[in-house]
């Protein structure tokens, strides 16, 4: 990756700004932290090797566990009141700017740079608006047909954000457990209470534990929701990890294990394909897209999805 600098002899100055306030390919900017934005942003850091590229990263406090010892950042900046002025007196080679918020786009163009990539402000409409590379990931948050037709992962499309080609490059997690594995089966049950549709139901939860544990697995439901360092070592203790689509199941992509994801509101298709992972849909297909009840049906449309299944999956990773 090629990119000017003034001093071409030193290592190029990238700054990359991804809090998690906004949803990087979605509409909505509510000001909660989503911290499986901010891990699974961290994908791009492999273009920009330490060795030629000295990254500071501006994020919230709440993903400081996820982003702390990445051997590809340097510096790590959080929000507060002052962090605006530090970075507009500050020069960087590249601005990578991943948050839609207004304000954001407005510091962000503020900071002394050669190129920047992401996400401006524009004064006549008063918000975001894309830089070169990055219009189809406007459109996919404001058009959600458009967003349902694509087939490209969330990393291909910040690649492409970026002008570079994806190439199945894995996120790098900053914090390293400190745990081994003792479980056979982890059940990463839990989702925020922003989009609760993501949740396979309470009975088919229980309803898989009891049949894995049953057939002599060893299973533990999920652990350290209100700590990250907590949540990771959690993660790592687990062979296999069963999953909404939340935090958990990209910790556990980023640390290597095999999971088994169910879908309901959100996009399968954003998460690249890999041979440790199985993405379980609704049948049919349904579309919520974050809706708080679901658009044809009674019941969530991810409670179609049976457990006979989800075990079956779950068994052929364990012999594996």
């Amino acid at each position: 990756m090629t990119f000017p600098s003034v001093e071409s002899s030193n290592r190029k100055q990238v700054l990359i700004i991804k809090t998690g306030y906004s949803e990087t390919l979605d509409q909505y900017t509510t000001g909660a932290v989503s911290l499986g934005d901010v891990l699974r942003t961290t994908v791009i850091l492999h273009l920009f090797p330490p060795e030629t590229h000295a990254v500071t990263w501006l994020t919230d406090k709440k993903s400081l566990a996820l982003l702390k010892g990445n051997p590809y950042i340097e510096r790590i900046l959080t929000v507060n009141p002052f962090t605006p002025y530090q970075l507009m007196a500050e020069w960087f080679d590249i601005v990578v700017n991943f948050e839609k918020e207004p304000g954001i786009c407005v510091v962000a163009d503020k900071i002394p740079a050669w190129r920047r990539y992401g996400f401006r402000f524009d004064p006549q409409t008063r918000m975001a608006q894309a830089y070169d590379h990055a219009d189809e990931a406007i459109i996919m948050g404001k058009d959600p047909d458009f967003k349902r037709q694509q087939s490209k992962s969330w990393s291909a499309m910040l690649y492409e954000m970026l002008g570079e080609t994806y190439a199945g490059q894995n996120y790098v997690l900053g914090y390293q457990p400190q745990t081994q594995e003792i479980h056979d089966v982890g059940l990463n049950h839990l989702v925020g209470v922003r989009y609760p549709l993501k949740r396979w139901p309470d009975g088919q939860w229980q309803a898989l534990h009891d049949r894995l544990q049953t057939h002599g697995r060893s299973v533990s439901w999920q652990q350290g929701e209100n700590d990250i360092e907590t949540y990771i070592d959690w993660v790592n203790t687990c062979k296999v990890l069963v999953s909404n689509d939340s935090l958990g199941l990209h910790i556990a992509l980023a640390l290597g294990k095999k999971v088994v994801s169910v879908f309901g509101p959100t996009l399968a298709s954003e998460i690249e394909p890999s041979a440790n992972l199985v993405k379980l849909l609704p049948e049919p297909l349904c579309e919520c897209d974050f809706a708080a009840v679901c658009c044809k049906r009674g019941t969530p449309c991810i409670a179609t999805i049976p457990v006979d299944t989800v075990a079956g999956h779950v068994e052929r990773y364990l012999t594996l």
